[in-house]
């Protein structure tokens, strides 16, 4: 399938009337994996945050199936077809895994909670153990996967994913990453920030570089990892 689910044009945003990212355009199509990398400070999470209406937009259009979702308020996003993963926060840590999960419908409600559930725990096997447990008492791998199967549950058609490895162990990071090839290929679109550019880029069936809030280099994650210019001024050297 090849229709744009995702269409940004010429986009400013930032927070009150100062410009964060400037000029950004960016497809992603149906089932692609988009990766958004680049230097602390770059604009990646603020680019994030404006498709989900969290920040402020100052120009330009953001098209989510052929319809502007500018001024769209972020709780009418979700039944929409899209769901987020904030940074950090992301776990109710009072509430059990199963809470959590059951949170996750509240926006939009599946056609069948019980089988959007049995999905999630199919995806996160590592959970189904946990379901009683308190969200807070799990690892910070366990928590990642608590809050991405929440979002999960509105069976979103994409899903915004922002530093989804950040702060886990080597052993957590991979697993992340495997699970998120694992969700695109339920056909689930993603769009992610990624600090861990290299592993990152390894997923990406397309990425984009930001650099001063502007964008400075896009091409397959293939593409990416081959260039010299962007192993060397993003990468951290020259080798692969």
């Amino acid at each position: 399938m090849t229709e744009v689910v995702l269409d940004i044009a010429d986009l400013s945003a930032g927070y009150g009337s100062q410009a964060i990212i400037e000029h950004i355009t960016l497809q992603l199509v149906s089932e692609e994996i988009a990766v958004i990398i680049g230097p602390n400070g770059a604009g990646k999470s603020t680019l994030l945050k404006q498709v989900f209406g969290l920040n402020q937009h100052l120009a330009g259009d953001i098209r989510f199936n052929g319809s502007s979702i500018i001024n769209v308020k972020t709780s009418d996003l979700v039944p929409l077809g899209i769901s987020a993963v904030p940074q950090s926060s992301n776990v109710f840590p009072t509430l059990t895994v199963s809470e959590n999960l059951q949170i996750g419908t509240y926006a939009s409600p599946p056609a069948d909670k019980k089988a959007a559930r049995e999905r999630v725990l199919q995806l996160f096997p590592d959970l189904r153990s946990k379901l009683k447990q308190a969200a807070g008492e799990l690892s910070g791998g366990q928590r990642q996967m608590v809050a991405i199967g929440r979002a999960l549950m509105s069976e979103p058609q994409l899903l915004l994913l922002d530093e989804p490895t950040a702060g886990l162990s080597p052993a957590y990071l991979e697993k992340i990453f495997d699970l998120i090839l694992q969700i695109r290929d339920t056909g689930v679109t993603i769009l992610m920030v990624e600090q861990n550019a290299r592993q990152a880029l390894r997923i990406a069936d397309i990425a984009y570089v930001l650099a001063n809030g502007r964008h400075a280099h896009s091409g397959t994650g293939a593409e990416l990892l081959a260039s010299d210019k962007v192993r060397r001024m993003f990468l951290g050297g020259t080798g692969r």
